[in-house]
């Protein structure tokens, strides 16, 4: 048993993500391996910045997957979505960070925090199938174990209704490779003289970004649906120059009027 995504939320675990493995080596400079993995969450995000989330989280994934499902009514957004979404840097710093950081055992080693107490992701790929195959480890299951499949409950119904609920409030690798976003190799321009402001690449954004105002939100995650949507073809992806819209241009060029005066002055 070797799940993608699994870190130290289950016992069989051979693989971790890189979140799990920050978390165990943070709290002492001895264990170089932690600055191993923040290069390399560094080097990722300075190349496609949050499209780590679009095209290589098997969890997103299982998130649109889910969301496929019928439903009497698909949540969009709501009062202090934005407000909410803020709490996953919270959880990258508190959880990921602060404690593992601080709270360390006699050896430097620090506790995954985030991985025993709130991911749900090694809980689905790795504890539930353990604990199904193995009747020994089923004596082993207690309030954590009871705790961390009611947080995959609940987040499989939040997916069902509304659009990687994970991603948007939780997920701490969102919280770390936001930053890129605006200033990695692979990014997405808009051509403003090609786009006619339909607002058909906004109302397909189910990370409710808007391509126009900005097509390198912090919170897009580089799903490509905007760009497949535009009718006129004004959105590009690659490896290109950071998009200039209109109105930075035009904010950087001198008014006339000072102009006039810079002239009546020599």
């Amino acid at each position: 048993m070797c799940p993608g995504m699994n870190c130290y939320s289950c016992p069989g675990a051979k693989g971790s993500c890189p979140i799990g493995a920050l978390q165990a080596v943070i709290g002492s400079p001895k264990f170089k391996f932690s600055y191993y993995v923040v290069g390399f969450l560094f080097f990722v995000g300075a190349l496609i910045g949050r499209g780590v989330c679009g095209y290589l989280c098997p969890f997103g994934l299982v998130q649109d997957l889910l969301h496929k499902i019928p439903f009497v009514k698909k949540i969009e957004t709501f009062k202090g979505d934005k407000a909410l979404r803020k709490a996953k840097y919270l959880i990258l710093l508190v959880f990921v960070i602060l404690l593992p950081l601080f709270l360390v055992d006699i050896i430097g080693q620090g506790a995954p925090y985030f991985c025993k107490l709130i991911c749900p992701v090694g809980m689905m790929e790795g504890g539930i199938p353990l604990v199904l195959m193995n009747k020994s480890m089923r004596g082993a299951i207690g309030f954590l174990y009871a705790w961390k499949g009611l947080i995959l409950i609940l987040t499989i119904f939040l997916s069902i209704v509304i659009y990687r609920p994970f991603c948007k409030y939780i997920c701490p690798l969102g919280g770390d490779l936001f930053p890129f976003n605006s200033v990695s190799l692979f990014r997405y321009t808009l051509d403003h003289q090609k786009c006619i402001h339909c607002g058909r690449c906004k109302a397909v954004c189910e990370m409710q970004c808007d391509p126009v105002k900005n097509c390198n939100d912090l919170e897009c995650i580089r799903c490509g649906k905007c760009k497949n949507a535009c009718p006129v073809d004004a959105i590009a992806c690659g490896i290109t120059k950071p998009d200039v819209s209109k109105e930075t241009v035009k904010s950087k060029r001198p008014r006339e009027g000072s102009r006039v005066k810079s002239c009546l002055k020599l």
